[in-house]
C-alpha cells in the first residue's frame, strides 16, 4: 500500500475524531451549564485508550474512532408512582446502549444529592439546547471548513486563460476524437499565435472578465476578423484573429447544438478563485439543500448501495458514503499524482466540511436514538406545558421518551444494518474521486 494513501486515511480519521470531539463538547458545555451531572465524555467506542477524571466527569479516548458520547444521568423519568427522587436505570434493556451510544460504559446510578442534576428534570428549552448543541457544533465546523475552502483556498473555476490542453486543429463536433489529423484545419487561435497561459482580456473592444464572457462574445461575433486583447507574461498585446463559424454544444445544455457560432478554438484553464465570506453562506446553503434531498431519498439511495455491493453496479456519486469510504477517499486524495498540493488540501477540507454537515443534519432527524429525537421530545414537552398554562390546567408530567423505545430499537437496528452495508460497499466497491 502506498504510504501516502495510508497517511491520507490517518489524516481523515484525525479530522473525524476532532469533529466528533467538538460535537460532544456541543452537548457537554450546555449540560454542565444547566446543572446536569455528566459522568463520561468519550471520543470513540470500544476499549478505553486513555482517560482522566476531573470532578464528576471522566474524559477519555477509545479505540474505535467512529463516534462518541457523553453520559448524562437521568435521561429517563421515573415511572408513574415511582419515587420522584430516583430515576429508572439507564440500562433497562439490551438495546439501551444504542440510545446513549455507550454500550461498553459502566451503568451510572443517581446518588443522594443528585436529584436536581438529572436530565429529565431540566426545563424543556434547556433540554433542546443540550441535545441540539452537538449538531449545531457540526454546522459551525462545516461553516468554518467551507470558509477555509472558499475564502482561504478558493473554488476551481474556468478562467479566460488558454489551457495547455487546447487543440491546435478544428475537430468537427460530429467526430468523437481528441487528436489532430494532418489534414485538419488550424484553429483561428493557432493561426493567430495564441499560446497556453495567454489571458484573454477583450474581444472587439469589449472587456472579458470571465470564461462565460469570452464564450458569449466569441459566439455572438460569428465568422470574421476581430481584435483580441490578451496579456502574455504580464504584457498586454493585441492579436488580429479571424473567427470561423462552427456548430458547437450549447453551454447551458450540451445536448443542444448551436449552429454556425463564432469559433476561436481555445479551452479554458482551471484556476482556484477565492470567494467572499458572504458567498460561503450561499454555497453552504446549496450544499445543505443537496444533503437534505439525499436524506429524504436515503432509503432509495441505500438500495443503490446494495446493488453496488452485491451486483457490482457503479456507485452513485451523490449516494451515501460511510466512514470507511470517506477514509479511503482521504487516502486516494493524498496519494494522487493528478492533483496539486493546493487541490489536495481543498479536497480534504471539502471532505471534512461535507461530512460535518451530513453528520449534523442526520443527527437532527426527529427519531431516537438520534439527537433530534430528544430535541423533538423537549419541544413536545414545551408545547404541552404552554397549552396547559393557557388552558389553566395542571402542569403536565415530563415527556417520557421511554414510551418510544420500541421504535428506537427498530431505528437502531436499521442504523446498524445501514452502517454495515456501507462498510461492506466501501470495501468491495468504493466510490472513487480520481477514477
Amino acid at each position: 500500500m502506498n504510504w501516502l494513501y495510508l497517511v491520507g486515511i490517518i489524516i481523515f480519521l484525525v479530522g473525524l475524531m476532532f469533529s466528533i470531539a467538538l460535537h460532544e463538547i456541543g452537548h457537554l458545555v450546555p449540560a454542565k451549564l444547566f446543572g446536569v451531572k455528566v459522568t463520561q465524555y468519550m471520543v470513540g467506542f470500544g476499549s478505553t485508550v486513555w482517560s482522566r477524571r476531573k470532578g464528576d466527569t471522566e474524559y477519555g479516548i477509545k479505540w474505535i474512532p467512529f463516534g462518541g458520547y457523553i453520559r448524562m444521568i437521568g435521561m429517563l423519568p421515573p415511572r408513574p408512582g415511582d419515587d420522584p427522587n430516583k430515576v429508572r436505570s439507564t440500562a433497562t434493556g439490551p438495546f439501551q446502549g444504542l440510545i446513549e451510544s455507550a454500550r461498553d460504559a459502566a451503568q451510572e446510578e443517581v446518588r443522594p444529592g443528585d436529584e436536581d442534576r438529572v436530565f429529565y428534570r431540566k426545563k424543556w428549552w434547556q433540554k433542546v439546547i443540550i441535545m441540539s448543541g452537538g449538531p449545531l457544533m457540526n454546522f459551525v465546523l462545516a461553516f468554518v471548513f467551507f470558509a477555509i475552502l472558499l475564502v482561504g483556498i478558493g473554488l476551481p473555476v474556468r478562467a479566460p486563460i488558454v489551457s495547455p490542453d487546447t487543440n491546435t486543429c478544428v475537430i468537427p463536433i460530429s467526430e468523437q476524437r481528441n487528436e489532430c489529423k494532418p489534414t485538419d484545419q488550424l484553429t483561428p487561435a493557432a493561426q493567430a499565435g495564441l499560446k497556453p497561459g495567454d489571458h484573454l482580456v477583450s474581444l472587439g473592444g469589449q472587456k472579458i472578465g470571465s470564461w462565460d464572457d469570452a464564450t458569449r462574445l466569441i459566439r455572438s461575433h460569428g465568422a470574421g476578423p476581430v481584435a483580441l486583447g490578451i496579456v502574455r507574461d504580464g504584457k498586454a498585446m493585441t492579436l488580429n484573429v479571424t473567427l470561423i463559424a462552427q456548430d458547437r454544444p450549447n453551454p447551458q445544455d450540451p445536448k443542444k447544438i448551436d449552429k454556425n457560432v463564432g469559433f476561436l478554438g481555445v479551452l479554458p484553464a482551471e484556476v482556484m478563485q477565492r470567494q467572499s465570506l458572504g458567498q460561503v453562506v450561499g454555497y453552504m446553503g446549496e450544499v445543505t439543500a443537496r444533503v437534505a434531498g439525499s436524506l429524504v431519498n436515503l432509503p432509495e439511495k441505500m438500495v443503490g448501495v446494495w446493488h453496488a455491493a452485491f451486483s457490482g453496479e457503479k456507485r452513485d456519486p451523490e449516494g451515501p458514503v460511510g466512514v470507511v469510504g470517506a477514509g479511503r477517499m482521504g487516502g486516494e486524495i493524498l496519494s494522487s499524482d493528478l492533483l496539486s498540493d493546493e487541490q489536495k488540501i481543498a479536497f480534504f477540507v471539502n471532505l471534512l466540511a461535507g461530512f460535518n454537515l451530513a453528520i449534523g443534519m442526520f443527527n437532527l432527524i426527529p427519531l431516537l436514538p438520534m439527537d433530534g429525537g430528544h430535541v423533538a421530545g423537549g419541544l413536545w414537552e414545551g408545547i404541552k406545558r404552554a397549552y396547559a398554562k393557557v388552558m389553566r390546567r395542571p402542569e403536565p408530567r415530563y415527556v417520557d421518551i421511554a414510551k418510544v423505545l420500541p421504535l428506537t430499537y427498530v431505528v437502531a437496528i436499521v442504523m446498524v444494518i445501514m452502517a454495515g452495508l456501507l462498510v461492506y460497499a466501501d470495501l468491495i466497491n468504493p466510490l472513487r474521486l480520481t477514477g
